[in-house]
């Protein structure tokens, strides 16, 4: 990434580093309190569907967290000899964080008060913000640095917001008591799977992002742990474990051809 003689403003840096701490504050004491006496995976139970997860998938947010924070910590030269950096790109991707990072926080208060039609909202300015961001840095010149501190991190935050948004909007179809069109609940929970499935890999494609591909691998592994646990669905709908297992293997298959197409280049 090529440098600029301007450097990087040191008041958006700390704004970047302070939308970071709040996201992570309020969700830890969402949890902690927790808000309106009940924890965000509560919330998440009382709204039962067929894609939810296992409770162990979501423990993905510690290492989101961990590689934000080596972002925010980057900026200011840490990890680099000097902090002067390209100060456009910085605008950009810090800037989307920032709207992320506020959506972020506003999300937990909207998702703990149970009111899913403003969190859904929520959620999807926050995977705009993060699909932009890696719009930027797919069309940036990236160090090796870069790609660790930078790029790394969007993307599997990135990969978890598009699995989470598809759980949100799920979660709000429940709260609305849709009924499907009159169509079973394992139907539509296939759908959805392979819905996730193309949006997914067709993303990782493009954008030839491995890392993304990833997490949506252990997003769908923790469906099918929810669905052979003995405390989860303990295998009542196989189709669904079936479709998972195929949709898993497809992205497997996504992340070789990347390979293939990366080496090629």
């Amino acid at each position: 990434m090529e440098t600029n003689t301007k450097k990087y403003p040191f008041a958006f840096k700390i704004t970047v580093v302070t939308s970071f701490v709040v996201m992570v504050a309020v969700n830890a004491f969402a949890n902690i309190l927790p808000f309106n006496g009940i924890s965000t995976g509560e919330v998440s139970d009382s709204y039962p569907n067929l894609f939810a997860p296992a409770g162990i998938t979501f423990s993905i947010w510690g290492v989101i967290y961990l590689l934000l924070a080596l972002y925010s910590l980057y900026q200011f030269g840490i990890f680099q000899k000097k902090a002067v950096l390209d100060t456009p790109l910085y605008n950009k991707t810090g800037t989307f964080f920032v709207i992320s990072s506020i959506a972020n926080a506003a999300w937990i208060f909207a998702w703990h008060y149970k009111a899913l039609a403003l969190s859904l909202v929520l959620m999807l300015i926050i995977l705009v913000s993060l699909a932009s961001i890696n719009t930027i840095l797919i069309k940036a010149d990236l160090t090796v640095k870069d790609k660790i501190f930078i790029k790394l991190p969007f993307s599997i935050y990135f990969g978890w917001i598009t699995v989470a948004t598809i759980a949100n909007v799920t979660a709000f179809l429940v709260d609305i008591g849709w009924e499907r069109f009159g169509l079973s609940e394992i139907f539509w929970t296939i759908a959805i799977i392979l819905t996730g499935l193309l949006i997914g890999g067709f993303t990782a494609y493009i954008n030839r992002d491995i890392p993304y591909a990833l997490v949506l691998i252990w997003a769908y592994a923790g469906i099918i742990i929810k669905h052979v646990s003995d405390t989860g669905f303990n295998l009542s709908y196989p189709s669904v474990i079936i479709t998972v297992t195929v949709a898993i293997t497809l992205f497997i298959v996504d992340i070789v051809y990347i390979i293939i197409k990366m080496r090629k280049i």
